[in-house]
């Protein structure tokens, strides 16, 4: 395995397990296992299929977003995705965000930095619904009779809540501002500038190191600029982005639905839709930190967290959080094996190429020729 991976899987393995054991320690095993038998599993096929769903429309969005590009068929931007997503279950690090541009530049000729912008700008889209989403729930949001939850020694109350919501609010608000500022040629420039004008900065370094960091840091954050830019360009007619919001709006319609038709099976957890999409939108945020494939630890620990917001008992909360984890992850792991058998995609080159992210943004190029070798 790559040094880089085993770092990463060695430091996500270690949160992971801080993060369950949290999750868990006020969760009577025996009682967890009582519940986890009480579930009604019938309702897991519908989960499933309204999670299926969801990345089919995944697959639609990214081909709006390639489309100026270059238009590719509903397969050809179907299994690259479904392959991303199931690394990031499988495999530390998150590189099936780099994955799934490597894989388009093999089977499809996308240029590598073309495809890794176009991930940008989906995750981007990702970021705006979910923030609107957690903003919009939290606001709503009423904690219990008294006002307030605590848990693992925290106190939450409700002017903290929709405090929360507001300020996220704002943030989707700063996002758009800063996204239109730099689709900007005339901004981007002003933007470098000042950034290689920072680098006077470093003046406790001698000239050669300084010149040498300060070379490679303005390069990074021009090629970083640049990146975004060319991802926005794609969609920057107003069509487009309607198209791409119509479909994110899709996208997480039917992530909420997955969540909310497995809750119907789980007993002791009646929420509204509203509330099971906060519940979802925490547990998106929680994950964002580093952890072993496939989210274990960070998932429960969010899950259980936001459920105890809506006053969910905790063992109900670890088996309904732990039920549905695994009905959100499998279904992608083996959509994603089927979709590289299809394509003949090599995971164990996936693992090797994708270990050379950290250059992706610098010298996206380099991935090229890893690309034809997937």
């Amino acid at each position: 395995m790559d040094r880089k991976l085993a770092i990463s899987l060695a430091a996500g393995t270690v949160v992971s397990v801080v993060t369950l054991y949290f999750a868990f320690k006020n969760v009577p095993f025996d009682e967890l296992v009582l519940y986890l038998g009480s579930v009604d599993y019938f309702v897991i096929f519908p989960s499933m299929a309204a999670a299926i769903v969801a990345f089919v429309f995944r697959t639609l969005r990214w081909r709006v977003i390639l489309g100026p590009a270059k238009q590719v068929t509903f397969s050809e931007a179907f299994h690259p995705l479904m392959i991303g997503f199931m690394a990031n279950c499988v495999y530390p690090g998150r590189i099936g965000e780099i994955a799934r541009p490597l894989i388009l530049r093999a089977k499809s000729g996308v240029r590598f930095t073309t495809g890794l912008a176009t991930v940008g700008v989906e995750r981007l889209f990702d970021l705006l619904f979910l923030l609107v989403m957690f903003g919009l729930a939290l606001s709503e949001m009423d904690p219990g009779a008294g006002g307030r939850v605590e848990f693992a020694g925290y106190a939450i109350d409700r002017g903290m809540i929709v405090g929360a919501g507001r300020g996220m609010i704002a943030l989707v608000v700063l996002i758009c501002v800063s996204i239109v500022l730099l689709t900007i040629e005339k901004t981007r420039n002003a933007l470098k500038k000042t950034v290689a004008a920072s680098t006077r900065l470093l003046f406790f370094l001698d000239a050669s190191r300084r010149e040498k960091f300060a070379g490679k840091f303005v390069h990074w954050t021009s090629q970083l600029m640049e990146n975004i830019a060319t991802g926005f360009a794609l969609v920057k007619s107003p069509r487009r982005i309607a198209v791409c919001l119509a479909y994110s709006a899709l996208v997480w319609a039917f992530t909420v639905a997955s969540y909310y038709a497995m809750m119907k099976g789980s007993p002791g957890v009646d929420l509204s839709v509203v509330e099971i999409a906060a519940v979802m939108v925490m547990i998106c945020f929680a994950i964002a930190l580093p952890s072993v494939p496939g989210y274990w630890g960070l998932w429960e620990a969010g899950g259980v967290f936001a459920l105890s917001l809506f006053g969910v008992e905790s063992k109900n909360a670890a088996g309904y959080t732990l039920v549905n984890h695994a009905v959100q992850v499998f279904p992608v792991i083996v959509v994603g094996l089927v979709s590289a058998w299809a394509t003949g995609v090599s995971l164990k080159s996936i693992s090797k190429h994708t270990g050379k992210k950290d250059h992706c943004i610098v010298d996206g190029d380099a991935l090229q020729d890893a690309g034809k070798q997937i």
